[in-house]
């Protein structure tokens, strides 16, 4: 059997650089959905559903240095088994590991372990986003089964059968502590060449990447590699890359690996709001918040504002964590359209990308529908940080190679949703 799957992995390597170069896609697909009582955003390589029930899911970061997952690391010079859940180690020389260890995060434990190990290893220290802890482990490689699209269907004749070989890094199950319990890693999506964009080997995928994430736990969202075309099942003739804003992303420095826009201004029926201190005007964007985080000053003055534009809602009783909550009743929906004010952010480039009500309300039961920005403090250390649940249904196109960031606003304001996807395969 170790003979069998020390075969397998020699296949693999070396199939998956040559055959990918053979795939008629530029572009592959990968499901995302949302956990219902976390609100997080999860994939899994598999391409439309669970086919076992422990297949694993990897919480979506655009932070992550590299992506990790709870496995063993072992050294042996017989293979260890795709079936014990068990890889085999990067060495300390290895370019990938020189990679891994520029984005060291001091808050984490040393990695001086070399008089131990030597260099046969490469150590690391994943980092859990929730709850800001971190482990020591090591780096590895595991398989990925990846689909290409048309921009209408995935195929899984795009990529080699066995996976495509990406560098990750294992963790002990203990970082697994605040995630749900079908959450098994993290699936990094950030600037860093290790992240799961920046490893796509095929030579026709440029890196850029799409997040077009659900608003329910019943419904199919998804993340594309690479510049498309993108069409929904509800726009089957329109390329959503032609409804499409863009703005600059700002870079704070080379080591920065998370996502900023520059903001002019955030308005309310044409009132801005203050935005005192605000460095470069760079707006933060999260796939771990759940929801947009204000620094207190900014905060108080946004609610200020918006408690104005909606004075004559009647006001219910606050449900954490939120602290402005109004009749649901009178907020009104989607279908009917909401009686709540949109919010205006002017872009760097001058471009508008509107937060609709249905980006801004969460109903929470018992006729209540709270304001779904929270107050962060005032030691925040991004002022504002855009979370998950404004960029619900807007299509958000990560352009690393131009360094710009493609929006298109809610995308049920035109009739469609990121739901609207159809996963079913092309046949062949």
């Amino acid at each position: 059997m170790h003979l069998v799957n020390l075969l397998f992995f020699l296949f693999a390597f070396f199939s998956c650089n040559v055959l990918a170069q053979y795939t008629r896609f530029n572009t592959s697909v990968i499901p995302v959905t949302k956990d219902a009582k976390t609100s997080l955003h999860k994939i899994t390589w598999f391409l439309k559903k669970r086919t076992w029930d422990g297949e694993p899911y990897y919480l979506v970061d655009l932070d992550a240095p590299f992506t990790w997952q709870d496995c063993v690391v072992r050294r042996s010079p017989i293979a260890c088994g795709l079936e014990e859940g068990c890889r085999f180690p990067l060495k300390c020389d290895d370019n990938f590991c020189k990679e891994a260890h520029s984005y060291i995060n001091p808050t984490c434990p040393s990695l001086n372990i070399t008089s131990k190990y030597g260099c046969n290893i490469c150590a690391v220290t994943p980092l859990n986003p929730i709850s800001n802890s971190c482990k020591l482990s090591q780096l590895t490689t595991d398989l990925v089964q990846l689909y290409g699209t048309d921009g209408r269907n995935p195929s899984f004749i795009s990529y080699p059968p066995f996976g495509t070989e990406f560098v990750v890094s294992c963790a002990p199950s203990s970082l697994l502590r605040s995630f749900p319990k079908d959450i098994t890693g993290v699936a990094s999506f950030s600037w860093s060449t290790l992240s799961f964009p920046g490893q796509v080997y095929n030579p026709k995928v440029t890196n850029k990447f799409v997040l077009c994430l659900p608003n329910s736990s019943k419904s199919l969202g998804a993340i594309f590699l690479g510049e498309g075309p993108f069409y929904f099942t509800s726009f089957p003739n329109v390329d959503l890359r032609s409804i499409l804003s863009y703005t600059p992303m700002v870079r704070k420095s080379k080591k920065s690996l998370g996502y900023y826009i520059g903001i002019k201004k955030i308005s309310i029926k044409e009132i801005s709001i203050p935005l005192p201190s605000l460095k470069s005007g760079s707006v933060k964007l999260s796939t771990v918040t759940p929801y947009t985080t204000l620094r207190s000053d900014i905060y108080k003055a946004f609610v200020t504002i918006f408690s104005v534009a909606t004075k004559s809602i009647p006001r219910m009783k606050s449900v954490q964590p939120f602290s402005y909550c109004l009749k649901s009743s009178a907020v009104g929906s989607v279908e009917k359209g909401f009686r709540v004010p949109k919010i205006d952010l002017e872009t760097e480039s001058g471009k508008i990308w509107t937060i609709y009500g249905d980006n801004l309300m969460k109903r929470v039961g018992n006729g209540t529908a709270c304001l779904a920005v929270i107050d962060g403090g005032s030691k925040m250390k991004d002022a504002i940080v855009v979370g998950t649940f404004q960029m619900e249904n807007n299509f958000l196109y990560f352009d690393l190679v131009n360094q710009k960031l493609g929006f298109s606003s809610s995308l049920l304001a035109r009739g469609t949703s990121c739901s609207n996807f159809n996963f079913t395969e092309i046949p062949e």
